[in-house]
């Protein structure tokens, strides 16, 4: 049954091929593409310019890096096909407006479906903003080396971490 928190297990949504560990790309733009592919290549995403052009529309509107080195861009699009989420890490840092005004290295990239915009898409920026509230996620975050290890981070229960 769904608790009053939030009932979604991120670990099902974010797929290894969602996650690409070496962004290679440089700028917000071609990162956004890059992590763009990903969502094309696993069939999230039908339309691959008319979603990076959703999510650039949006980043025109506010600033969606968190600080301490996340970057949450996001864009509903009629482009999408599954609600879903890409993240990737970056091992140099990449210029982006961010709240602290630091570079960012953690791009969590939600790709979302016009109908999921007031459901399957809040529950995962909940979510999301659970385990970003979290400074030992965070670090954490900033350390995976595997993609098991980031899903199983995303995993975690930021209250009662069991690993270290």
């Amino acid at each position: 049954m769904a608790d009053e928190t939030v009932d979604i297990d991120i670990g099902e949504v974010v797929t290894k091929d969602l996650i690409d560990l070496d962004i290679k790309s440089n700028t917000k733009e071609d990162v956004i593409a890059e992590l763009t592919d990903l969502l094309v290549a696993h069939g999230d995403v039908i339309d691959r310019q008319g979603f990076i052009d959703d999510v650039l529309l949006r980043e025109a509107e506010g600033i969606t890096g968190l600080g301490q080195g996340v970057a949450i861009p996001h864009g509903k699009s009629k482009a999408v096909k599954n609600t879903t989420i890409a993240i990737g890490i970056s091992k140099h840092d990449i210029p982006w407006e961010s709240l602290d005004d630091e570079p960012i290295r953690v791009i969590i990239l939600f790709a979302v479906r016009d109908i999921d915009a007031n459901t399957l898409h809040i529950k995962l920026l909940q979510k999301v903003a659970v385990l970003l509230s979290d400074d030992d996620f965070i670090e954490n975050l900033h350390k995976v080396n595997t993609k098991d290890e980031l899903i199983s981070l995303l995993r975690k229960d930021p209250e009662g971490e069991d690993e270290s």
